[in-house]
């Protein structure tokens, strides 16, 4: 079921640095997660490459996988860098080699899919050392997300008197299979150590690194 919740533009020639929205608020906290000097991050759910494009000035190679094809076409035809790659298909079962990334990031992507699936997935293709970095959302429980709720929307007011709201044109997924309380319990099983906030802007962040020991 696809559900917008504010109108704005969707052009993808908006340029990257002029756009917003509910989850590019949150890119710069990707960014930080990412270990300085990373070789190789990989960009889940990467949608037309505006965050890939981002990474690109901190990895020597960046890859961005999406199973939509028009918007692959997209961030393929947006996109100049001969250190970015962009591929169509599925996380959970595109033959990338274990271990073969410094980071492994997504943002409002692990909702569609099995979230402990996704996130075992994506320990598998982090090197001893790297990062594991998501921007999800959870499924609001009426009761005890309602502080939440409302602090979220004047939020949003308030970015919104500075900034237009730029939506993506890749396909939505309503409402989100877990919680806020799930996810974070998902999380600790799946990722033990992994540091789980939540955000104003409907948003929560999970930040994992696998322990050097692990071999």
């Amino acid at each position: 079921m696809k559900r917008r919740h504010e109108r704005g533009t969707s052009s993808a020639d908006v340029p990257d640095a002029e756009r917003w929205n509910h989850n590019i608020q949150y890119h710069p906290l990707l960014s930080d997660a990412v270990p300085p000097g990373a070789r190789r991050v990989l960009d889940v759910g990467c949608g037309d490459g505006q965050l890939t494009r981002q990474f690109a000035t901190q990895a020597e190679h960046v890859v961005g996988i999406d199973l939509d094809e028009a918007s692959i076409g997209l961030a393929i035809e947006h996109t100049r860098g001969s250190n970015i790659e962009f591929l169509r298909g599925d996380v959970l079962d595109h033959p990338f080699e274990p271990g073969s990334f410094d980071a492994v990031v997504s943002v409002a992507t692990l909702h569609h899919m099995d979230t402990a699936s996704g996130l075992r997935r994506f320990t598998n293709l982090v090197r001893p050392g790297g990062v594991v970095a998501v921007i999800g959302i959870g499924r609001p429980h009426i009761v005890e997300d309602l502080p939440w709720q409302i602090a979220g929307t004047v939020a949003t007011r308030y970015h919104r008197l500075s900034k237009q709201l730029w939506e993506h044109t890749a396909p939505i997924v309503w409402p989100p299979p877990n919680t806020n309380r799930q996810a974070k319990a998902i999380a600790a099983v799946e990722l033990p150590g992994a540091v789980f906030r939540r955000h104003v802007l409907w948003r929560y962040s999970l930040i994992w690194t696998r322990p050097r020991s692990d071999r």
